[in-house]
């Protein structure tokens, strides 16, 4: 049990705790249903913590890291027949907070239930997320932790500007680190690819052209 959990368990106040605590969450529950009213689909926006946070346009480098690892996995996943691979404006849904991850990946069993006009997903297997000034702290704040918890097997932290990735794999509903790089090898259940490939786009012309059968 979770130290936080047991000292609030241990509280002559728990009674007042708790009545605070449903207060805040029926609050958070009507401003959750306000978010699907008022998010467009022209807007890159996540729910987090009970407010709604807007994503202001990415650098260039941003993007271009995105485009890079989506290409690649994509064509990877398409050969291969695996799953279905998404990107920037797919609302996964959590148990309290919804996000946009930059790519994600959904498994054979995941992929199967998903419709074309779907607009709310499910949890995916793999999550990569780009860093950006304004998002570094969730990345590695509260998605590392929300992510880990619903069972997101693998968690891709991409940095543009250092050009180094970071690796992650849950175990036991922690993530660890398998590989922080900018030159090694990404290798993930048949998926290999140069670390480079993410960063370089020459690099990633050729690693295409060998994941073509």
């Amino acid at each position: 049990m979770d130290a936080a959990v047991r000292e609030l368990l241990n509280s002559p106040q728990l009674p007042r705790h708790v009545e605070a605590l449903t207060r805040a969450l029926e609050m958070e529950r009507a401003q959750r249903e306000c978010f699907y009213e008022v998010v467009t689909e022209q807007q890159k926006a996540e729910f987090i913590n009970g407010e709604i946070v807007v994503h202001s346009p990415v650098k260039v480098r941003h993007n271009a890291t995105t485009k890079c690892l989506l290409k690649l996995l994509d064509l990877f996943v398409q050969i291969e027949e695996l799953g279905f691979v998404g990107y920037e404006k797919l609302l996964t849904v959590f148990t309290r907070n919804h996000y946009e991850p930059d790519v994600c990946f959904f498994g054979k069993e995941k992929a199967a239930a998903i419709t074309p006009d779907q607009t709310k997903l499910p949890a995916p297997d793999f999550i990569a997320e780009v860093l950006s000034p304004s998002t570094e702290k969730i990345d590695r704040g509260i998605k590392f932790e929300e992510y880990a918890a619903h069972g997101v097997g693998k968690y891709f932290i991409l940095d543009p500007e250092a050009e180094v990735f970071e690796q992650y794999v849950l175990d036991e509903e922690r993530y660890g680190l398998r590989m922080k790089s900018g030159t090694g090898e990404i290798a993930s259940t048949g998926f290999t690819i140069p670390g480079r490939s993410i960063f370089d786009a020459a690099i990633n012309l050729q690693t295409l052209s060998q994941i073509l059968p």
